[in-house]
């Protein structure tokens, strides 16, 4: 298997993935106005999660990778907050806002213990 595909089957991949799916399916309901302040940095945000994520395991290290998989976790939480935002402002209403909080702890927790077997 080339490295092309086995960023694929990494399961943290695969739900930081489903999460950016979900991200840009709340932000649609979003008012027009918000398009150039918080719906397009919480679906950068949120895109840049899975974006590391296939980067660094493309590249030639595992160094290189965890670099890349810390830089996702950044992401991760940068995500996290910009929905709790989006909640407090009332763009985002409570039931989405609890499941895709819940999805992104859960990749946090993913990229945490990746990390962590990177380093051992």
């Amino acid at each position: 298997m080339n490295d092309y595909e086995s960023w694929r089957n990494l399961v943290v991949w695969q739900k930081a993935h489903e999460a950016v799916l979900k991200v840009y399916g709340v932000t649609k309901l979003f008012p027009t106005d918000e398009r150039f302040r918080i719906t397009d940095q919480l679906c950068r945000a949120s895109a840049s999660v899975p974006t590391n994520i296939a980067e660094g395991k493309g590249r030639s290290s595992g160094a290189e990778f965890r670099q890349f998989l810390i830089i996702a976790r950044g992401s991760t939480e940068e995500t996290r907050y910009l929905l709790l935002l989006a909640h407090d402002l009332s763009l985002l209403p409570l039931p989405d806002y609890t499941a895709l909080e819940s999805l992104y702890t859960e990749v946090s927790k993913m990229l945490n213990a990746l990390l962590r077997t990177l380093r051992d």
